[in-house]
């Protein structure tokens, strides 16, 4: 009998090991699965920052800025940042945040874009400058785009009057960089010395070659990428990114004066709630700083300060360069330019 205990007993202790082993490896298990959704775990939730801007943002933005920013916000505060962005062409996105989308921070093609936002109650007044460089964050210059060694020898806007040469352009109607492209196509005459009747011509005769457009900057390249037209005229940010990895299967040409764009951040202050106000803030002064300017240079985008934009040799000399000041500021540019002399007299010509 006593040697039969015996044998229990060891078997019991056996027994409760086991069920002790089971406990720990199976209470581990479940631990792991739940981890994530345990309170307290991970800290706070990670901020969110609602950001619009136009079409050719989205690269700079993604792979560059916002990163940057995140890695620089969670080293000073311990705090994750997420940003939820949409990229279209300034007028679209223009359009949404009249329409009420929650965007807290938003960079437009031109200041024009801006205007209207105040014109509609989303902002209450051009709050832009207050911003540094009066809220310019980049520019970029207009130039035109050409087949592969220039089959139609085009070097300066006044070549894209010629006959049979076909011009792919963005549409005034979306497009901030279609306007941006008129004041290009315009001021390289009156600013040179030529007078108004010579611009006129100018613009006329470009636009009487117009084969094709599109919603955006962005589509108009895939237009012309598509193979319609000779030429596009477009923004240098997009030719320099990809020529600088290979991708450019077409020829920049660098009129002898155009226009440099110029970008505008706006700050959405009905959007923007007090717990926001610090993250907000943060982020739109970082846009300035020089870790963002360079950034930007490398992405193509040429920067406010001047002595930063020798970092990217690909950027294209431009003989004279002007900017929409020169014109009078966008008030003025839009009525005449835009309005009376493109949209009511060559248009008009045209049949349009």
């Amino acid at each position: 009998m006593a040697g039969k205990k015996m044998v229990v007993r060891r078997f019991s202790w056996r027994l409760i090991g086991q069920q002790i082993l089971f406990l720990v490896f199976g209470g581990g298990a479940l631990l792991y699965t739940l981890w994530p959704w345990l309170p307290l775990v991970h800290g706070k939730p990670p901020r969110t920052l609602i950001l619009y801007g136009f079409s050719i943002l989205g690269e700079v933005m993604n792979e560059g800025v916002f990163p940057a920013f995140q890695a620089e916000w969670t080293a000073q505060t311990g705090e994750q940042v997420e940003f939820i962005s949409a990229f279209a062409s300034s007028g679209t996105v223009t359009n949404q945040m009249i329409m009420g989308v929650p965007a807290e921070v938003a960079i437009l093609s031109l200041e024009l874009d801006a205007l209207r936002l105040v014109e509609n109650g989303v902002l209450s007044g051009p709050t832009w400058k207050e911003l540094p460089h009066e809220g310019v964050v980049n520019r970029t210059p207009f130039i035109i785009l050409v087949r592969p060694d220039n089959p139609k020898q085009i070097a300066d806007f006044a070549d894209l009057t010629w006959p049979g040469v076909g011009v792919v352009h963005p549409d005034p109607l979306t497009s901030g960089g279609a306007l941006w492209a008129i004041l290009a196509e315009y001021g390289s005459v009156t600013l040179q010395g030529g007078g108004e009747t010579a611009a006129y011509e100018q613009l006329l005769g470009i636009w009487r070659n117009v084969v094709a457009q599109a919603a955006s900057a962005r589509a108009t390249r895939t237009q012309f990428e598509t193979g319609f037209g000779d030429a596009l005229i477009t923004y240098e940010q997009e030719i320099v990114r990809d020529r600088a990895r290979g991708r450019l299967a077409a020829e920049p040409v660098y009129p002898h004066s155009t226009i440099l764009s110029e970008h505008t951040v706006v700050v959405l202050e009905r959007n923007i709630s007090p717990e926001q106000r610090e993250l907000v803030d943060a982020f739109v002064a970082f846009l300035w700083g020089e870790q963002a300017q360079r950034i930007f240079v490398e992405y193509g985008f040429r920067s406010v300060d001047e002595a930063l934009n020798d970092a990217n040799p690909d950027f294209g000399y431009i003989a004279a360069p002007f900017v929409v000041a020169d014109l009078g500021g966008w008030l003025a540019a839009r009525d005449t330019i835009v309005n009376e002399i493109w949209k009511t007299r060559v248009l008009t010509e045209l049949g349009r």
